[in-house]
Order: structure tokens, then sequence, then C-alpha cells
């Protein structure tokens, strides 16, 4: 197999999930039909998910398309060797580009700047197939930079590609409570169970299962978490808009809060490079002077 042939069979395997997630999209929207709870704020939800594809795609192919550039250039003229596409390399990038994955998802969570865009694909309530497809403007940009060292490695720019195209593809069927628990799978494999847990804004759930496909790498990182009661899907702080616009820039406004309110360069950076929850020492709320209820 050449590594063109590779890449057209990643985008093939990414067409079949996406055919799967719409079936199972389809019944569960059948599923709240006949309960009565097709209304129109689940109607509503679907759509701004689905919505975030806009500011995504035009992202994709105004900067992206010269960034996945940027990977040709390196390889055609910084790296002087290249890994043959064989079975035994073809399963090596996968397995390194799921191992990416799961550093670049978990530190997504844990830089504020970095999750102004995954906090849009956590900000729905609902949990469905129509969330697979939930994304941050930006998010391909950080996704581009973390996969750039396995150009450097030595795998073609194809390969690397298909190793991002097949995590993400495997993720979309994740969403969902369609699906209940899979037995030996669940020490393995990223599930549905293993997912909706990773949505979860109670405390016990929060910055767990980080994992794309294998779910081993947050068993041996200490951030695996099984799925107990059935989660609280959403943002830890109270937000439930389904204006499209609120959606896709919903960290922002408070970004610049904070860099307004900052009073040193360490603050600034912090509102920016900080955890998610930082904020400046003139926004903080002191629990002595907060009326009692």
């Amino acid at each position: 197999m050449t590594a063109e042939g590779l890449y057209v069979l990643a985008e093939d395997i990414n067409t079949v999930f996406l055919l799967i997630g719409a079936a199972l999209l389809l019944i569960e929207f059948a599923e709240m039909y006949f309960k009565g709870d097709l209304k129109g704020r689940k109607i509503g939800e679907a759509a701004v998910s689905i919505s975030t594809q806009v500011p995504y795609v035009i992202v994709e192919t105004l900067i992206l398309t010269s960034g996945y550039a940027l990977f040709y250039l390196i390889d055609w003229y910084w790296v002087p060797w290249e890994i043959p596409v064989t079975w035994w390399s073809i399963a090596l990038v996968l397995i390194l580009g799921d191992f990416i994955y799961y550093w670049e998802h978990r530190i997504a969570h844990e830089v504020r700047i970095l999750w102004t865009q995954h906090a849009v694909h956590h900000s729905s309530r609902d949990y469905n197939l129509a969330t697979a497809v939930r994304f941050g403007p930006l998010e391909g940009v950080w996704s581009a930079v973390v996969h750039l060292p396995l150009v450097f490695l030595g795998f073609s720019p194809e390969m690397v590609f298909a190793s991002i195209i097949v995590v993400l593809a495997y993720q979309t069927w994740l969403h969902t409570e369609l699906i209940g628990k899979l037995g030996p799978l669940e020490c393995v494999l990223n599930t549905p169970s293993h997912h909706r847990v990773h949505h979860g804004c109670d405390d016990k759930y929060l910055d767990r299962n980080y994992a794309g496909v294998l779910i081993i790498w947050d068993r041996m990182f200490g951030t695996f978490q099984v799925e107990e009661e059935t989660p609280v899907y959403g943002l830890k702080r109270d937000f439930n808009s389904q204006n499209p616009f609120v959606v896709w820039f919903s960290e922002w406004p408070g970004v610049f809060r904070d860099l307004a309110a900052s009073r040193s360069l360490k603050e600034v950076w912090l509102s920016l490079f900080g955890p998610p929850g930082w904020v400046p020492k003139a926004r903080r709320v002191d629990p002595a002077k907060t009326p009692a209820e």
C-alpha cells in the first residue's frame, strides 16, 4: 500500500463512521419522537451543534490548507529519511497518533486559550450524535501543531493525516446514550460509556477519559473514570445558549474580561495560558464577603 492509498482508506473509514453516526442519530431522534421528547429545544440544540461546522470548515479551508502544506515542506526539505508504508508502520503511526491525541485533548482542557476552542464541544446539555460534530473553529490548528513531530520522525504527511482522520472518525459513534457498556472491550477501547463520562460536568467526571481510540492512555496516566451514575452534560458554568455565535465564541468574553482586569504580565499570561478556572486577583470573589443564603 502507498501513502496516498492509506490516506484514501482513512477517508473511506471516516465516511463509514459518519454513516454509522447518521444512522444512530436517526434512531436517537426517532426514540425522542415516540417518547414525546423531540421538542423545539432538542432540535435547536442539534441544529446549533451542526452549525459549528460553518466556521470550522472556513478555517480548514482558509488556514489549515496552508498549514498542512508545511507538513510537505518539512518532509521535503528537513527530513532526509522516510519510514516506508508497511503494515507495521501503519500500526505504529495509528498508535502514535492516538497517543498524541490523548495529550492534545488533555492539554486543550488544561490551557485556557485552547479551552476557548474545545469548550464548544462540551457546551451542549444534550448528548447525541449531533454533539460529535460540535467543534471550535480553531481546534484543527492545535491538532496540526501537535502532530508535526510525526513528520520529523519520518512518517509521510499522508500517513500522519490518515492517523488524524482515523482517530477522529472512530470517536463519532461514541456520542450516544443508546449503547451501554461493552464488556471486556471497556478495558482497552474508548466506548460510549467512557466518553459519556468525559462530557459530564459532575465533579467526579471532570477532566477524565481523554482517550481517542484506546482507553489505556487514561488508565496509564491517571485520568480514567468509570461511568457510574448518568452524567450531567455540559459546561461546569451555567451555559445553555442556542445562539450559534454565542456557542461558537462562548469562552472569549470571559477571556477578554480577565485580560482587562489583569494588573501584571504574569496575570495576562495566566489569563491566556493558565488553567480555565483561573481568574485575575481583581476578579476573585472573597467568600467572606459573599452574603449568606
